[in-house]
């Protein structure tokens, strides 16, 4: 039997918002590979000066080879009805910071004064990144009053929600006057996209972990107990997510191409394995019992949502009967047989939810990846302006043949519009015809972009250059400039219409979300929702002899 010829998706096809917004995390995912990576790394509380009510500062450090990575932690009282999620809030129960180093006591007393105010604070080139976190109320404070009488708190309550404390924002690159990349990017521990973010994250869980047991200890020194270890690890570290996150993937081209290149090539790879051994499926099917375990405690009142875990554990019935019946390590090119089967048969989001499990059994295919993850963009965005039109002309129709068919002259094509709010700069989406403000929308729009591009171009002389083009269309340099990407990086671009009024911007945040390697998505509408981290991930103390499918063992 002759090798295979099995090719990458198309991204016609994989990028569609429906599809993207059916990713599941994977061994990809950001928060998992920076658990592998720092796993051999000392990890150690260096300081924990909390009164009584668990109000005060604590630091949490990674070390190795001389490197250190330092979480400071400011705990505060605040009001009950000055706690939000809000963008608009200013106060929360917990500020942090991930420090470059082990920060002096000049340090810990600066970043008093600046971390619990955030945006309007100001961090120095020795911060890494800056998050705030508020309480799940109802949760922590029964953990705490459980533990000061002496017993464990009800699992039934806690599997309902899964942590103590959610985070509104993580802030890295170079904001509020934290450390520009730059400064950092060469150092191989972080070369991982978003591992300083992750690494916050993760230190952040345990403080609360130490918190509660604190505020137990000294409300009933004689009787408090700490917290079951068993249950601790399955609580992660919740985050409430908007639209602040769905810019960044129009904004950041070749990253998104990073990212989704690493997980079609994985994909590529498993599915031209010619043989697989009894071990690597036996695995494979493991993860996946495990995995539908957790389904289960996905909540959720989003009928969006509860929709496509319905059908999720739907395909999931028809998968199982498919293994039994027609999945045998004799056949050749087993994993390939599986994809096909599971791309006719079962919907978006179960296909890519095997996609991620077909991953588990693969360390070899899936390390080389993670180190080619991240972009170093800013060599990427020049237009080659002696290009000549008819070399535009096609790019865009070969890259963009779905965009192109788009009737931008209906209203339900240009139904929403981008906009940055004037409060707290951050980005939102509106309804063009039922409010103000779309003479301030933001360049998203790429795809009523590319077409009028598109529509320019055909009206230009071919043999014109693109240089010269530009002169008298500057307004469309943006989507010239990213034709010229996509032509180099095919998964660059979503294929699909980004201001249309079948668009749901949480597909956009799911994406992401699912590269972070966040599960338990709960959306609170069609423009922001609440997902868990690292709920089953190994506690400190366990981190060097942890393995890799801790995510799947949440339930343990």
């Amino acid at each position: 039997m002759s090798k295979l010829d099995i090719k990458l998706r198309d991204p016609s096809e994989v990028m569609k918002l429906s599809r993207l917004g059916s990713f599941h995390q994977s061994k990809l995912s950001f928060l998992r590979s920076f658990i592998r990576e720092f796993k051999s790394w000392e990890y150690k509380r260096n300081i924990f000066e909390l009164d009584s009510n668990g109000y005060g500062v604590a630091v949490y450090s990674f070390e190795k080879s001389k490197r250190n990575y330092s979480l400071i932690c400011f705990s505060q009282y605040i009001n009950p009805n000055e706690r939000s999620d809000r963008v608009i809030a200013t106060k929360w129960d917990a500020a942090f910071v991930l420090h470059d180093g082990i920060p002096t006591r000049d340090d810990i007393d600066r970043l008093k004064q600046n971390a619990p105010k955030q945006e309007i604070g100001r961090m120095s080139y020795k911060e890494l990144t800056l998050s705030r976190a508020n309480k799940s109320v109802r949760v922590f404070e029964h953990v705490v009053d459980s533990l000061s009488l002496g017993k464990q708190p009800d699992k039934d309550l806690l599997s309902k929600v899964g942590y103590l404390y959610r985070t509104t924002a993580v802030y890295g690159s170079g904001k509020f006057g934290l450390a520009d990349r730059f400064r950092i990017k060469d150092r191989k521990e972080i070369y991982g996209p978003f591992r300083l973010e992750m690494m916050l994250v993760y230190l952040v869980r345990q403080f609360t972990f130490d918190q509660v047991n604190h505020i137990a200890k000294h409300r009933n020194p004689d009787k408090a107990v700490s917290l079951d270890e068993n249950i601790a690890r399955n609580l992660g570290i919740g985050n409430s997510t908007g639209l602040g996150m769905a810019p960044f993937i129009v904004n950041h081209p070749t990253l998104l191409h990073k990212w989704i290149y690493s997980r079609e090539k994985a994909l590529k790879e498993i599915r031209s394995i010619e043989s697989v051994n009894l071990d690597e499926f036996n695995f494979f099917k493991d993860c996946l019992l495990k995995s539908k375990k957790i389904i289960d405690t996905w909540i959720t009142d989003s009928e969006y949502q509860n929709k496509k875990i319905n059908s999720l554990k739907s395909d999931l019935v028809k998968f199982d009967k498919f293994l039994k019946k027609d999945c045998s390590v004799k056949t050749k090119y087993l994993w390939n047989s599986i994809y096909l089967w599971v791309e006719k048969n079962l919907n978006e989001e179960c296909i890519e939810y095997i996609v991620s499990m077909m991953m588990e059994p693969y360390d070899k295919i899936i390390e080389p990846l993670i180190n080619n993850m991240s972009s170093d963009e800013e060599k990427y965005f020049s237009i080659p302006g002696n290009k000549e039109i008819s070399y535009l002309k096609e790019i865009i129709e070969k890259k963009y043949q779905s965009i192109i068919k788009i009737n931008f002259k209906e209203k339900k094509s240009t139904a929403n519009f981008w906009f940055i709010s004037k409060n707290k700069e951050e980005p939102r989406v509106a309804n063009r015809y039922e409010e103000n403000g779309a003479e301030l929308e933001q360049p998203l729009a790429i795809a009523r972009d590319i077409k009028y591009l598109y529509e320019r171009v055909l009206k230009a002389k071919q043999s014109e250059t693109v240089a010269n083009f530009l002169l008298n269309n500057d307004d469309l340099r943006h989507v010239v400039r990213r034709a010229f990407i996509v032509d180099q990086f095919p998964y660059s671009e979503i294929q699909d219409n980004t201001i249309g009024s079948s668009l749901m911007p949480i597909d956009m945040l799911r994406l992401k979300l699912s590269f972070f390697g966040a599960v338990k998505f709960d959306p609170r509408s069609d423009k922001w929702l609440r997902i868990n981290m690292y709920q089953g991930a190994p506690l400190s103390h366990e981190l060097k002899n942890s393995n890799d499918t801790w995510v799947y063992n949440s339930l343990n």
